[in-house]
């Protein structure tokens, strides 16, 4: 059961390394870099992954859109976390057995329409207070260690 988590157009390097950090802690198995996400070796990704870079397997493939197929196609069930009118509750997903792809999407946009389209569901986090949305690296270690 492998679980992978792809990063959609990310701006902040910060974000990055603190989703590579999540990702170590939580037990996911990689991190897939998309778009214009920004790769290791950079000393902003490390100020805030604290080596998980380096723990957890990445790999960058620059169009999203290939790198859902790609896993698709190796039989991942593609989730993405993205408020839309077919989403569910994070926390009454059903056991997911076999291989994850989690998909996070760009801080300001989400997760994109073509990557929308491609995913088996869709899931959201409960939002109680006035923000309707959360920090992508807050929100990326709610789900993986709700998806874990």
């Amino acid at each position: 059961m492998k679980r992978v988590v792809l990063l959609e157009n990310l701006r902040s390097l910060h974000n990055v390394g603190s989703v590579f950090r999540v990702a170590d802690g939580a037990g996911w198995d990689q991190v897939v870099l998309t778009g214009y996400t920004g790769t290791p070796p950079d000393r902003r990704i490390e100020k805030v992954s604290l080596g998980a870079e380096e723990t957890v397997a990445w790999e960058q493939i620059v169009d999203p859109v290939v790198a859902v197929e790609k896993y698709k196609s190796e039989g991942y069930k593609i989730l993405a976390l993205e408020q839309t009118s077919k989403s569910t509750d994070i926390f009454e997903c059903d056991s997911l057995e076999g291989d994850v792809l989690l998909i996070l999407g760009n801080e300001v946009e989400g997760v994109s329409a073509s990557l929308l389209q491609l995913a088996d569901e869709h899931l959201e986090i409960p939002m109680y207070g006035q923000k309707g949305s959360l920090n992508v690296s807050i929100a990326a270690g709610i789900a993986m260690y709700a998806l874990k």
